[in-house]
């Protein structure tokens, strides 16, 4: 095989009470890249749609990702990318991370997949590394593993998969405004208190049994962030009438996807989630700011092959 096209799932990182250690991947948005062999060395990007981003390898996370891997392979050749971008940069749905587990992913299979999953989150952490200024791995984990994923620890690196319960449907807004992860990273706090910490502790734990268990009513009340949101939340317009009235019309719990301005949440069935997307539609219509909804089941897979 010398050339693959793959679908690289959007993800919302953190989950609310898991900042830089929570995500998960989602089924019905993201980007299409294609990824062939070439025998001269290095990485070329040739085309990007979509968005207007760099082509020069070293300025884009997929080529900085790619080279990362190219470091570590006995492969003597390069590669040649295409970029179709759906996902906007600065949304707040990994489109970062979409490029650069995209990128390693489809690499790996051309290869013969020498490389395995946990070893293509490092190479794609270089890439969260150039959009964000910090190697952070809660949305290139989901993207290449699927699912729900914890990072348990960063060093070393360990990725844990947890289970995705049936009915569980995320929605998410994406407000089109941009916030760069690098600038919302600037506003947090470095330290916060052993009262709040044992609260988002418990919500973490919660969480995590409430996925393990099937228990949606646990996962909602999970679903709280004592660390974060209180301080990024004043970056995102209408924030919180959007969780109000998400809550109001049956999610089981809200927050802000990421490092925003996308607001994501979880409800039990599609049809509940379609009642919370309608309820953002709403509250967003009228305000003078553009803006997408989505409604997505959770992406098991991750990236996968399309082509």
């Amino acid at each position: 095989m010398k050339e693959i096209t793959v679908f690289c799932p959007a993800t919302i990182a953190n989950i609310s009470c898991g900042f830089d250690v929570l995500g998960l991947a989602l089924d019905a948005v993201g980007d299409e890249m294609t990824v062939r062999k070439t025998a001269e060395k290095g990485i070329r990007i040739k085309k990007i749609t979509g968005q207007d981003l760099p082509q020069d390898a070293e300025k884009n996370v997929a080529g900085i990702a790619g080279m990362a891997l190219l470091e570590k392979s006995d492969y003597q050749g390069g590669f040649e990318i295409e970029i179709d971008k759906r996902i906007k940069p600065g949304s707040g749905i990994g489109s970062s991370a979409a490029s650069s587990a995209g990128a390693v992913w489809a690499m790996n299979e051309l290869l013969g997949q020498p490389f395995s999953n946990l070893e293509l989150v490092q190479f794609a952490m270089q890439g969260e590394k150039l959009a964000s200024d910090v190697a952070h791995a809660d949305n290139v984990a989901p993207a290449l593993y699927g699912g729900f994923t914890l990072v348990r620890s960063y060093n070393p690196l360990d990725i844990v998969s947890l289970p995705t319960p049936p009915e569980l449907v995320a929605t998410i807004i994406h407000p089109q405004i941009e916030i760069r992860t690098s600038d919302s990273r600037k506003i947090l706090k470095t330290t916060i208190s052993l009262k709040t910490g044992i609260q988002q502790w418990g919500n973490v734990g919660g969480l995590i049994a409430g996925l393990f268990k099937n228990d949606y009513d646990l996962i909602g009340r999970s679903l709280k962030d004592y660390v974060v949101e209180p301080i990024r939340s004043i970056l995102i317009p209408l924030f919180g009438d959007v969780k109000f009235n998400a809550m109001e019309a049956g999610a089981l719990g809200c927050g802000i996807s990421g490092s925003g301005p996308s607001i994501f949440a979880l409800s039990k069935g599609m049809e509940a989630a379609k009642k919370v997307a309608q309820s953002m539609h709403e509250t967003y219509s009228g305000i003078g700011i553009p803006f997408e909804v989505h409604v997505s089941r959770i992406n098991t897979q991750g990236v996968k092959k399309i082509g």
